[in-house]
């Protein structure tokens, strides 16, 4: 069995900053892309960022400049760090990864979800 496991959420201020952490763990071979998705109240999930294996990243562009994503593969970990963080970044923060197992069967895994909430 293979399982996302994210960590980091948590309630700041806007301006302030927070780290969002994913560690994948089981019988996995490799993993391809790893990233993060968001969903707000009432909107559907959205593409925040990310990395290849090789190490290519991609981000939506209300993000840009502000978020930076990186990813260990030797723990199987992807980080988000996240700055100048603003009301409209605010919740549910979902890590995502593609990954072949043991048993080379390809997985696309979701992990809990973790809320960030941005407020004064």
């Amino acid at each position: 069995q293979v399982q996302l496991v994210e960590s980091g959420g948590g309630l700041v201020q806007p301006g302030e900053s927070l780290r969002l952490s994913c560690v994948a763990s089981g019988s996995i071979f490799n993993i391809n892309d790893m990233g993060w998705y968001r969903q707000a109240p009432g909107k559907e999930r959205e593409l925040v960022a990310i990395t290849s294996n090789g190490g290519s990243t991609n981000y939506a562009d209300s993000v840009k400049d502000r978020f930076t994503i990186s990813r260990d593969n030797a723990k199987n970990t992807v980080y988000l760090q996240m700055n100048s963080l603003k009301p409209d970044d605010t919740a549910v923060y979902y890590c995502n990864a593609k990954a072949l197992t043991v048993s080379r069967v390809r997985v696309n895994l979701w992990g809990q979800g973790t809320q960030v909430t941005v407020s004064s």
